[in-house]
């Protein structure tokens, strides 16, 4: 072993630390386990009860039956009891657990005794274990007891023992999931002896149990399976303790069971004896259905059975999966290979007849062909009938009486069209017309259809066409072989034809399927919106299903109706109540659940990449869902999630986009504030200071220069105030400019001569064409243009010249400002209009907001006019801004 994977073995395993980290969030089960009733469990729950309650911890009595015992009734003394909730099952008024008291009330500790216990009918849950995984979740430490025999997976194994089959069942994983298991053990002798004093049941009910369930031999193996459990309960908390603590020490060997089931009755038997196994040797096991890829033979009753064997191996803590496939030898093995299983359990049934010899079982083929895996065969009782061999689908036609009069029809027609060719020419292949007959039959009514057209075939053959004609007598030994022969073929070619129709109808079932599922995905590709998702995949789901349909949204902390088809579709309080419960334990509720099952639909969570985005809810029937319609259910369900999600980042990102901008822009104008004011008011401090200070003594030249700055900082910042607010009248729409016709070049003039004020020591240049014609828009706006275009020239042009011209280009009138600076770089040259752009390197001025061109582009496209950069402009450098407004047949100075 090399030192990493010595290290490696020394990290502790990080499924044992996240499963630990998980149960720190919820609450704690302890289970008092028992052999039988009457071994002390509530007695020992409540002795330990009133110890902690004495300590201090905050004890609460949920729901405890003393079932008449005063000694365990005197425990209740001095605990808080929780009121019962009151409920009527069958006409008689009981007494049941009150969760949502529980819920309200949040002990440290809550006793909930009698964890097999059924509720009534109308409850939030079927089972009370299910009442205390609610609890559990919540946060609330749980105790409760339990007696053996109520376990799922010895269900069968209880009812061979004592003669006695338990119907209040919990499933395995309930136990295994237990914190705490503590064993309440006492001898079958004495418990006997108890049971005979009536401290376990009355007098007149005690002489029946100890005839029929407390015999001296049931309880010995009761206590055995209890001390067995407990101790399997026990071996997995020190693995966990084990991998948690990185500890070398008696690490589980490693064992990993596939199991295999069908729609049949042994399979049922099969999921108990290899959770039994699976716990025995402390392996994770896997319960796999194959179901063949060329033919659908599922019915609705298999269907069922199969998703009946599910939950049940769900139950007991088995994984499961479907495999589709022919070769179920191959299938089973390549599974088992992948999961690296070393033992695999299937059942063995009894054949009977010949088809013990003319084709070797499942079983015994995997014997044969499972190289380095142990095979488990789980074989009925001797009483058990063995189940029937399972029977190929009826094709198309759906009665055997239609098959029988298809089949006697075309074999008529053949025998018919026969005579007539066999009056003209004695052929010797007359008999392929009555194989034509056979291959019909089994087009149009399936296999049964062609295996009685081949029998009505061979006797019409041999009727009409064989001598002695008119009888069913055959002298010629050739025409008894040739006879045998055509049956032969007839059949086996029938069964091919049938076969072929079967994996056509079947392809063509998957085929609508996948066009359906097609369908869905481009509709669901061209929504904009998590509304249009929602809709397109309630009007689908409706209209695929022929069920109503429901789309529920998180909304705060409840859900709101999203949309429902058909649009008269409503839900009440336990439909809501069901939606609510799949949003918060994201989980599938309602009808045919195992929580609130009285609801009409079926909710189901609708779970994207980043968690639950929705409730849907199917309304069912008496008729369930076939596994087609499963299948694309649920595929339909995954990418509306994933549709509904992608909506929803989508509208996160443009809202995070937005905030981002609003965050840019502040950080900006904030920037630009405490820089473009905080410089001229500097200036003007610095200025106002001295003069104030010096006064007199200051010279004329030096009183003139800083009032010149107080004048030049003081325009600024008016520019600086009138550039933010001709942004703001931009960006909210309320600038209009006026639309008078203007002279182009007094604007441009007017602009130049402002700008030369304010930079005396700058070269302008201007060029403007004689005869121009007027254009529509506002003096002020285009003279604010200019001199922003201007500033920005003379920051970037270095001490080069600037050169303004304007000329008629076409049909438009055409304004360009150039500087000879550096230029700009082609890749952003088209965000030299964005707001708080700046670029390179200013003439050593301070740089500004970076709003002037923004301001331009805004100003000049609210006149009619358009605006863009082009660099380089001169000799590969410069940069040159370029402004077009339409010109009118107007000249200046009022000539047409």
């Amino acid at each position: 072993m090399t030192d990493n994977e010595r290290d490696d073995s020394r990290r502790p395993d990080p499924d044992a630390l996240l499963a630990l980290a998980e149960k720190d969030r919820r609450g704690k089960l302890t289970v008092f386990l028992g052999a039988a009733p009457g071994v002390g469990k509530t007695y020992a729950m409540l002795s330990r009860a009133r110890r902690l309650k004495a300590e201090g911890v905050d004890v609460v009595v949920g729901l405890v039956e003393t079932h008449g015992r005063s000694e365990t009734a005197a425990l209740l003394e001095g605990l808080d009891v929780l009121p019962r909730l009151e409920a009527s099952h069958r006409g008689k008024a009981l007494e049941e657990f009150d969760i949502d008291g529980a819920l309200a009330r949040r002990p440290r500790i809550v006793l909930v005794d009698e964890l097999a216990h059924s509720n009534p009918e109308g409850s939030r849950h079927p089972k009370r274990y299910q009442d205390i995984e609610e609890l559990i979740a919540a946060g609330i430490d749980v105790w409760t007891a339990l007696n053996i025999q109520h376990l799922e997976s010895l269900a069968d194994l209880v009812a061979q023992i004592t003669g006695v089959t338990v119907r209040e069942r919990v499933p395995d994983v309930v136990l295994k999931k237990a914190d705490e298991v503590v064993l309440v053990d006492l001898p079958p002798t004495e418990l006997i002896e108890r049971l005979k004093e009536g401290k376990v049941y009355l007098p007149e009910s005690a002489s029946r149990a100890v005839d029929r369930f407390f015999r001296l031999g049931n309880l010995t193996a009761l206590r055995e399976l209890a001390l067995r459990r407990t101790a399997d309960r026990v071996d997995d908390q020190m693995v966990d303790y084990l991998k948690q603590n990185a500890i070398e020490g008696p690490w589980a060997t490693g064992e990993r069971l596939l199991v295999c089931v069908g729609p049949d009755a042994l399979s049922e038997k099969v999921l108990r004896v290899a959770s039994r196994l699976a716990s025995g040797l402390n392996a994770p096991w896997l319960v796999v259905s194959i179901e063949r890829a060329d033919r659908e033979v599922e019915t609705t009753e298999r269907l069922q059975r199969m998703e009946a064997l599910f939950r049940l191996a769900e139950q007991l803590g088995a994984e499961t999966r479907r495999v589709v496939g022919n070769d179920f030898v191959e299938e089973i093995l390549k599974l088992a290979r992948r999961e690296h299983a070393t033992q695999i359990v299937i059942g063995a049934k009894r054949r009977r007849g010949l088809t013990r010899f003319l084709s070797p079982s499942l079983p015994d083929s995997l014997s044969r062909k499972a190289a380095g895996m142990g095979v488990h065969f789980v074989t009925p009782e001797k009483a058990e009938k063995a189940p029937a061999a399972a029977r190929p689908s009826l094709p198309a036609v759906a009665s055997y009486r239609q098959s029988a009069l298809i089949a006697a029809g075309l074999t008529a027609v053949m025998a018919v069209v026969g005579k007539l060719v066999y009056v003209f020419a004695e052929l010797p292949n007359i008999s392929l017309l009555f194989l034509l007959a056979v291959l019909g039959a089994a087009v149009l009514g399936g296999y049964v259809s062609a295996f009685i057209a081949a029998i009505l075939s061979a006797l019409a053959y041999n009727f009409l066409f064989i001598d002695p004609l008119h009888t069913f007598t055959i002298t010629a030994p050739h025409e008894v072989f040739a006879l045998f022969v055509f049956l032969s073929v007839a059949i086996i070619a029938g069964g091919f034809a049938s076969r072929i129709k079967e994996q056509a109808e079947v392809a063509r079932v998957r085929a609508t399927a996948l066009q359906s599922l097609y369908d869905f995905s481009r509709k669901l590709s061209t929504t904009a919106t998590a509304d249009d998702a929602i809709w397109v995949a309630v009007s689908h789901l409706q209209a695929s299903l022929k069920r109503n349909i429901v789309l529920l949204l998180p909304d705060r902390a409840d859900l709101r109706v999203a949309a429902v088809w058909p649009p008269d579709t409503e839900l009440d309080v336990t439909d809501f109540t069901a939606a609510r419960w799949t949003r918060d334990k994201q989980e599938t509720a309602g009808s045919g659940t195992g929580t609130l099952p009285n609801s009409r639909f079926e909710f189901r969570p609708l779970m994207g990449p980043h968690g639950l985005v929705g409730v849907c809810g199917i309304q069912q029937t008496e008729e369930r869902l076939d596994i087609n319609a499963e299948r694309a259910l649920s595929a339909i369900l995954d990418q509306t999630a994933i549709a509904i999600d992608r909506a929803r980042l989508s509208e996160e990102s443009v809202e995070q986009a937005a905030k981002l901008e609003g965050e840019r822009y502040r950080e900006a104008l904030l920037s630009s504030i405490s820089h473009d004011l905080r410089t001229p008011l500097a200036t003007i401090m610095g200025a106002v200071t001295s003069l104030r200070q010096l006064g007199d003594r200051m010279t004329s030249e030096s009183r003139d220069d800083l009032l010149q700055s107080i004048e030049e900082e003081g325009s600024r910042m008016s520019r600086f105030v009138s550039n933010l607010l001709d942004m703001t009248r931009i960006e909210s729409g309320t600038l209009k400019p006026k639309g008078d016709w203007l002279d182009v070049s007094d604007v441009v003039q007017a602009a130049v001569e402002r700008a030369r004020k304010y930079f005396p020591g700058k070269v302008i240049e201007t060029g403007i064409a004689p005869d121009l014609p007027l254009v529509e828009g506002d003096s002020v706006l285009l003279g604010q243009v200019l001199f922003n275009l201007l500033d920005n020239a003379v920051k970037y042009g270095g001490d080069e010249p600037v050169n303004v011209y304007a000329r008629k280009d076409g049909g438009d009138v055409l304004i360009s400002v150039t500087d000879l600076g550096k230029g700009i770089p082609p890749s952003e040259i088209d965000r030299v209009f964005e707001k708080f752009y700046r670029r390179g390197k200013p003439d050593g001025r301070a740089p500004g907001t970076g709003l002037g061109l923004s301001i331009a582009r805004g100003f000049v496209e609210a006149m009619g006019g358009r605006i863009h950069a082009e660099s380089p402009a001169v000799k590969k450098r410069g940069t040159r801004i370029v402004i077009r407004f339409p010109a009118s047949e107007k000249k200046a100075g009022g000539a047409k």
